[in-house]
């Protein structure tokens, strides 16, 4: 089976990728996204563990990432023209985006990470909600169902300690987490941005977003750097996978395939979490977590092979158009 880096070498380079249908596509990116997105603390606990503090992290997570944007966007002979009214877009879905990683690393002040990590997932339900309120798609049985499913297996997937109850704050920081993260989901397919190439898209909202944490760290105490110097290659890991890589699969998959099945596929993100805390920080796999494990896959495997979910695909288009002469 390809690695996450082959097949996105593959998309970079558009070996095999462009004679695949646009489905499997946006299936692919969209797990690759997930996956991506899931390796956080792999590089992330170790800065923590070093004394960095989330606005820290999380600015040298956009910081460095903008210039692998960039990069790919020059290779690719691509223009950094953006309209008005996309710059406008750009500036509140980059808001939108930086908010959802802030709110999230905020609310580990407040509850143990496991648990919040646990709970933004309630953001595949928040955007079927969009989707159904504000743009009339169809909530179909099976798409509850997978929802369903996959919730459930990520309830699983924790591992409670002392059974405390949940913080009222670190739980409405959460649900604001989820709630940004759903509404940038919906957001790149259903405004002016759907025009916009992707690469252009992912470089500007992380562009815009980087904004928030530095006014914050001009207004705080300020920015903390890692103490060992191998530790800024956590910072570049950072910026590469769950940020520049899992963000533009993210901005891809939703334009190939909707935002309801994108956001449901996001499930497999704490599966890649749990894999890296056996494999990497010799964490027990328990029965427990076995179950979850089958209910989520189960779950992504319905939405692969469900055609109900994906009757209504909201926009078939190549994954970086030509540019407009």
């Amino acid at each position: 089976m390809p690695t996450i880096c082959t097949i996105f070498a593959a998309v970079l380079c558009k070996q095999n990728f462009s004679t695949m249908n646009d489905k499997v596509k946006g299936y692919l990116l969209g797990a690759i996204a997930a996956a991506t997105y899931g390796m956080n603390p792999l590089f992330a606990l170790p800065l923590y563990s070093d004394g960095m503090d989330a606005d820290s992290v999380l600015f040298f997570r956009y910081l460095f990432a903008i210039p692998m944007l960039g990069a790919m966007i020059l290779a690719r002979g691509r223009s950094f023209k953006v309209s008005r009214h996309d710059t406008l877009m750009l500036i509140f879905m980059g808001l939108m985006v930086a908010a959802s990683s802030l709110t999230l690393f905020l609310s580990y002040n407040y509850m143990d990470a496991g648990i919040a990590s646990t709970m933004l997932f309630v953001y595949p339900i928040l955007v079927a909600l969009i989707m159904v309120l504000f743009y009339k798609e169809r909530l179909s049985l099976l798409t509850a169902l997978c929802i369903a499913l996959a919730l459930c297996g990520i309830a699983l997937l924790y591992k409670g300690s002392d059974g405390s109850t949940l913080s009222v704050p670190g739980t409405l920081l959460v649900f604001l987490s989820a709630l940004t993260y759903a509404i940038y989901i919906v957001g790149v397919n259903h405004s002016s941005l759907k025009n916009v190439a992707t690469l252009t898209v992912t470089f500007y909202v992380l562009s815009f977003g980087v904004a928030l944490f530095l006014v914050r760290l001009f207004i705080g105490d300020g920015i903390t750097l890692p103490t060992k110097w191998y530790l800024w290659g956590n910072l570049i890991s950072l910026a590469l996978f769950p940020t520049a890589i899992s963000f533009l699969c993210t901005t891809s998959a939703i334009k190939y395939i909707g935002s309801t099945p994108t956001a449901i596929l996001g499930a497999l993100e704490p599966v890649t979490a749990v894999v890296i805390g056996i494999t990497v920080f010799d964490e027990a796999f328990t029965l427990r977590e076995g179950v979850g494990l089958v209910l989520i896959i189960a779950a992504v495997s319905m939405v692969i092979a469900g055609g109900s979910v994906t009757q209504v695909l909201l926009r078939f288009r190549k994954l970086f158009p030509r540019l407009r002469h």
